[in-house]
């Protein structure tokens, strides 16, 4: 599953899941971009593009919220001048809260759904044009195993992860028969800072829950966004695989 030459966008990868994408697609042979939200992640973020560059490959971190318009469009400018181009799209970015569904905030609502799925709409918009002028390119959105089966207090988090299932699948249909494919990739629970509030005792329920018995590692979901940008991913269309300890048969 070799990225040799590519170049892949990963954003919201200075932690969790996205950080273990961007490195593991730098060791499989691609140039990474390592997009954060916010200053309080650029440290992060700079010592991930070290890391990268160890490894012989370009790497650039930089800031940008890809729920604002402007600042995406500057993101994928910069990338285009920088690199030339970007191959490799995760749309990986995301937020969660947590409150049942009459007392939760609606600029919260709001903001889930604008990280998640407005960020996911931008982005995507964003990088299609010169996919479609190259006829290539490897668009990979980041659902959930809940996008599936729901969760009480995550109203906002899970309608935002089904969005994300439908978006994919209705570009996928726009797409044709250009080589640019897009999928999801739906990981379960897995060790993240989303689970850092988590109460122990409410984690060892989600974990007896889990056939295979344990919570995911970011290191067993990596892997099957490096397969999708591959070229053994490449009969893949509008698809969504589900690393989650079968938690969830799709």
């Amino acid at each position: 599953m070799t990225l040799q030459n590519r170049i892949a966008l990963i954003t919201g990868s200075s932690s969790g899941i996205g950080r273990a994408v961007a490195l593991t697609m730098a060791a499989a042979g691609a140039d990474v971009v390592i997009n954060h939200p916010s200053p309080r992640e650029a440290a992060t973020a700079v010592d991930i593009a070290e890391q990268i560059r160890a490894m012989g490959r370009r790497a650039i971190p930089i800031e940008a919220d890809v729920a604002d318009e402007h600042a995406v469009t500057m993101m994928v400018e910069r990338i285009t001048r920088e690199l030339g181009r970007i191959d490799i799209l995760v749309n990986n970015a995301g937020i969660a809260a947590a409150a049942p569904v009459h007392e939760l905030d609606v600029a919260l609502w709001d903001r889930v759904l604008a990280v998640h799925l407005r960020g996911t709409f931008l982005m995507t918009r964003a990088v299609l044009p010169q996919m479609y002028a190259r006829g290539y390119g490897r668009i990979i959105n980041t659902a959930s195993q809940l996008a599936y089966k729901g969760a009480p207090g995550f109203t906002a988090y899970t309608a935002a992860k089904g969005a994300i299932l439908s978006f994919t699948r209705s570009v996928a249909l726009e797409i044709g028969a250009r080589d640019i494919t897009i999928n999801c990739v739906a990981p379960g629970a897995t060790r993240t800072p989303i689970l850092d509030d988590v109460p122990a005792d409410v984690l060892e329920e989600i974990r007896k829950a889990i056939p295979l018995g344990r919570i995911a590692e970011v290191d067993d979901i990596a892997p099957s966004f490096v397969f999708l940008a591959s070229d053994a991913g490449r009969h893949y269309q509008g698809q969504c695989i589900s690393p989650n300890g079968g938690d969830v048969f799709l």
